[in-house]
């Protein structure tokens, strides 16, 4: 096995979602995922902390791309515009792989731990954007309206985007469902 080969937690996370799609989450041990990757199960251990963080690793990133992005909105934004720049910042990082989007979600819905774990997520993106948003100078509660919002948005628009497979790029369902909040708000 080879033990430095390059993109080792690539090959890792590629590994474990087919394992997963074809046995299941809870069938599919660190062992087998380290050897349909050519890797020793230490050596997935130095890459994740457990087989959830396979599909989860990425939050941290996805979480600093959102704030980022808020942070960098113009000033004279509202509150909901800058938040409607970090979902487009959301789609640019969650977007390019739809394929690949579907089997994790369909692993992830499958589950009721893993169902868990991204509800956790949700709650820590949205926390992260309400104190990006109090950081704008915006006040409570409008800070966490604006935030929970967004994330719901993000989660709406996301599985739209994963069940329609001719559907728009993820960038523009995000918008659309921007534009039905506002008109579903009145």
């Amino acid at each position: 096995m080879g033990r430095w080969e390059a993109d080792a937690s690539g090959r890792l996370r590629e590994a474990a979602l087919q394992l997963y799609v074809e046995r299941g989450f809870e069938q599919t041990t660190v062992a087998e995922i380290a050897a349909r990757a050519g890797l020793t199960a230490r050596t997935f251990f130095r890459h994740f902390a457990d087989k959830r963080e396979v599909l989860f690793g990425g939050a941290a990133d996805l979480q600093a791309h959102l704030v980022d992005a808020l942070a960098t909105a113009p000033t004279s934004a509202s509150p909901m515009q800058a938040v409607g720049a970090a979902l487009d910042a959301a789609a640019a990082a969650l977007g390019q792989h739809r394929e690949h989007s579907v089997q994790r979600q369909s692993v992830i819905n499958s589950n009721a731990e893993l169902r868990e774990r991204e509800l956790i997520k949700m709650a820590t993106l949205s926390n992260a954007l309400a104190e990006g948003l109090r950081q704008r100078g915006v006040h409570e509660p409008d800070a966490s309206l604006a935030a929970e919002t967004g994330i719901v948005v993000l989660r709406v628009a996301y599985e739209r985007w994963i069940s329609e497979p001719d559907g728009p790029d993820l960038a523009q369902t995000m918008r659309d469902a921007l534009d039905r909040l506002k008109t579903v708000a009145g």
